[in-house]
């Protein structure tokens, strides 16, 4: 039986790694520099900085999407969605879509004017996904950032 539920300190080690399996779907396997123990002090230390959900099968999570709070200086509070991952062997399940809907159901319940997240544009398969929730994609802002670490 699947269950959709809060994530707890405890699923950390299976969240970190659902995120290497995407960093290696995104053809990016060696990217994930992140320790466990920032992980576990970002997300349940004394100052959180992200939330998630996860998907659980028979006591073994196989899914999670992993969010933070976001300010628009135009729209407010926004809820964004750093990543959502079906672990391979239970994609086409939808799970993707019990994870996203819950997320959606979070961020309205707590008054948020708004989600975003990202996609590659080479992943068809997510794109056309989240062209089901009738998601705005934008084609005119660039991706910038600066790595302090690495």
């Amino acid at each position: 039986m699947l269950k959709i539920r809060k994530a707890q300190q405890e699923d950390c080690p299976a969240l970190l790694q659902l995120i290497h399996q995407l960093a290696a779907y995104e053809k990016e396997p060696d990217a994930v520099t992140v320790s466990m123990k920032e992980f576990v002090d970002s997300g349940f230390g004394a100052q959180p900085v992200w939330g998630a959900f996860v998907a659980e099968r028979d006591n073994k999570i196989v899914g999670m999407a992993l969010y933070y709070i976001r300010y628009s200086t135009w729209k407010g509070r926004r809820l964004y969605l750093e990543d959502l991952i079906v672990t391979a062997s239970e994609r086409g399940a939808g799970i993707g879509k019990m994870l996203l809907d819950k997320t959606i159901d979070f961020a309205k319940a707590e008054g948020y004017s708004g989600m975003m997240w990202q996609v590659l544009d080479w992943n068809e398969p997510a794109i056309n996904f989240y062209k089901k929730y009738k998601a705005d994609f934008d084609s005119e802002w660039v991706n910038v950032s600066l790595n302090f670490r690495d």
